[in-house]
């Protein structure tokens, strides 16, 4: 069942990053521009967001098992939908199928984990989990950028198709039912305020790069989003039986785990994000070569993660957290003395560092924070962490991107440059880019100086022993 669960999630997760080189060959097969196709990734992002918090509701009313072949069924359909897709509307639609299935199997899979193995074994297994978690994203680049060297884009989906039919089979003969179930009501109201807050906030900043956070369509977003969410949270708390239990966060181990996970994939995620455009645009790479340039920091992560779970099943997590966000945080303040001439291969060091920092985080903090959850809750810390986090992963891409931009323009020489001395505009058009891409790790910089310091709030009577709650 967890071999099952290992492969049916690092295929769903694969394709949250897969498309991402093939941006500009479906611009050009499509006839579309930047802004479209980047619906692509943000309404895939938009429908998992939307799906997780509705995750916890699901889990508690249906058998584990027809639950996670049904998210896999709908994966399938929409994978096969973006195969054979005659128009780009109708790539946008198999991935937004594709989401819903995603957003349903992603917390099944963390919550089947979380639930069938002991607190003092939860490191070890989720140690697996980080490696699907974090690998998959992470080699989707490079993977997709290497398929397309000698194949057309629809063969992206191809790979996928027969993975996701054999794990639909494999999750016929293992999958259990592991997880009581009851018959709670579906409360429509809550799954309105979810989706119209969720899916505004994430809207809202994933448009920010586009838009700039002086637009109306920016600005609005984010108002609607956080007005649904903050009636959302007031209905949770006042429900007898509410779609998400938001009393997890009383658990004030939880609570901190939930934050510093946040930070450390706002962290993450925004330079996985602002790093490969710095290698494309300043540094003149392929995105095949950008991807092989990061690959190293992604092996790092498969290789680390079950090896830090072990260890957190033997010292807990407040000294994995220090020691990942003090790695995290040396491998991230060079990156703000990037220049156009930098090594390539200091940019792979560094950025393997980071991911090793991470990689000490991520799993081993969540680990001990649903180690202080009761098991009935354990669905419910599950949603809630997914949820945070990708809201947190669109917070800090957002931030990270808009940085880049106003500092890039407010630094870029004037038009009447160009036309006297093109030359001279062309070094200082470079050298505002320069200044844009330093700035936005500067604000990655904090970000991890942030969850340096909140790592220290962990307790060391609760992290320690096995990573068991006190």
């Amino acid at each position: 069942m967890v071999a099952t669960l290992l492969i049916g999630t690092f295929t769903t997760f694969l394709t949250q990053t897969i498309l991402t080189t093939a941006f500009p060959t479906l611009m050009k097969d499509f006839h579309i521009n930047a802004s479209a196709v980047q619906w692509l990734t943000t309404g895939f992002m938009l429908v998992m967001g939307i799906m997780i918090p509705v995750s916890a509701w699901l889990l508690s009313k249906f058998n584990v098992k027809y639950l996670y072949m049904t998210a896999m069924s709908i994966f399938f359909l929409g994978t096969l939908l973006s195969r054979f897709a005659p128009s780009f509307q109708a790539l946008l639609a198999g991935r937004l199928i594709q989401a819903m299935g995603v957003g349903m199997s992603a917390p099944t899979f963390q919550t089947v984990m979380y639930s069938i193995f002991p607190p003092n074994k939860r490191g070890s297994a989720m140690g697996l989990a980080g490696i699907v978690i974090g690998l998959a994203p992470a080699i989707g680049p490079t993977l997709s950028g290497w398929v397309l060297l000698n194949h057309s884009w629809r063969s992206l989906f191809s790979v996928i198709l027969p993975i996701a039919a054999l794990v639909l089979i494999l999750a016929s003969y293992s999958m259990r039912k592991v997880l009581p179930t009851t018959n709670p009501k579906i409360d429509v109201l809550s799954v309105i305020e979810s989706t119209l807050g969720f899916g505004s906030l994430l809207y809202g900043f994933s448009t920010v790069g586009d838009e700039g956070w002086g637009s109306p369509i920016v600005i609005a977003a984010l108002l609607i989003g956080v007005l649904f969410v903050g009636l959302f949270v007031w209905r949770q708390l006042h429900m007898e039986t509410p779609l998400l239990e938001l009393h997890v966060f009383k658990s004030p181990l939880f609570t901190l785990s939930v934050i510093l996970t946040a930070v450390a994939f706002m962290s993450m995620v925004g330079v996985e994000m602002v790093l490969p455009m710095y290698i494309q645009t300043i540094r003149g790479q392929s995105a095949f070569n950008s991807g092989l340039i990061l690959l190293p920091g992604a092996i790092m992560m498969g290789i680390m993660s079950p090896i830090t779970g072990n260890i957190f099943d033997r010292i807990g997590a407040r000294r994995l957290a220090n020691t990942g966000l003090f790695l995290l945080l040396v491998g991230t303040v060079p990156l703000m003395t990037l220049t156009a001439e930098t090594p390539i291969i200091f940019v792979t060091v560094l950025y393997t560092v980071r991911m090793f920092g991470i990689t000490m985080v991520t799993m081993p903090v969540t680990t001990a924070g649903m180690n202080a959850l009761p098991a009935n809750l354990i669905n419910h810390g599950t949603a809630v962490n997914n949820t945070v986090r990708q809201v947190a992963a669109s917070i800090g891409t957002a931030i990270l991107v808009s940085v880049l931009s106003t500092v890039t323009k407010g630094q870029m020489p004037t038009a009447a440059l160009k036309l006297a001395e093109p030359m001279r505009y062309a070094l200082g058009a470079q050298n505002a880019t320069v200044a844009g891409y330093r700035a936005a790790f500067i604000v990655s910089v904090i970000l991890a100086t942030l969850g340096f310091a909140l790592s220290f709030f962990l307790k060391k009577e609760s992290a320690d022993k096995g990573g068991a709650a006190r």
